[in-house]
């Protein structure tokens, strides 16, 4: 059972460790991309945010062994603001409110998050692991 639960964890430390490489790799891209053109938007400071955020969550997972339920739906809200941002001219009335009603519904959702973590705070595992959302 050791042997299975001992490559499974070395697979998850790879595959973050790709997450990791493959992040970096797309935020150094980005930033050669702007000095190229020596000009920065809101769409590219807000995609290289997205990727601090994937870098962030990958730290968080490594140290405490638990995934934050809160990041994935902060990185989705920018991810949908940048749409927004970017694509807004070409975006028809009803694509822009479903964009904008997803984002308010993930806000909705972390507020709920944030309140049950609050009301009702987590304790310690059974594996004594403290599984608090960060």
């Amino acid at each position: 059972m050791a042997v299975g639960t001992g490559g499974i964890y070395l697979l998850e430390v790879l595959g973050l460790l790709l997450i990791t490489i493959a992040t970096i790799v797309a935020g150094a891209q980005e930033v050669q991309r702007m000095v190229a053109e020596a000009q920065v938007t809101l769409g590219d400071l807000l995609l290289l945010f997205i990727y601090l955020e994937v870098l962030t969550m990958v730290g968080i997972y490594l140290s405490s062994g638990a995934l934050p339920v809160r990041m994935p739906l902060y990185i989705a809200i920018v991810a949908l603001a940048r749409h927004l941002i970017l694509d807004m001219k070409s975006m028809s009335q009803w694509t822009l409110i479903a964009t904008a009603s997803a984002v308010l519904i993930l806000a909705l959702a972390v507020l709920v998050l944030r309140y049950g973590h609050a009301r009702f705070p987590y304790g310690a595992s059974e594996d004594g692991r403290d599984m608090r959302d960060g």
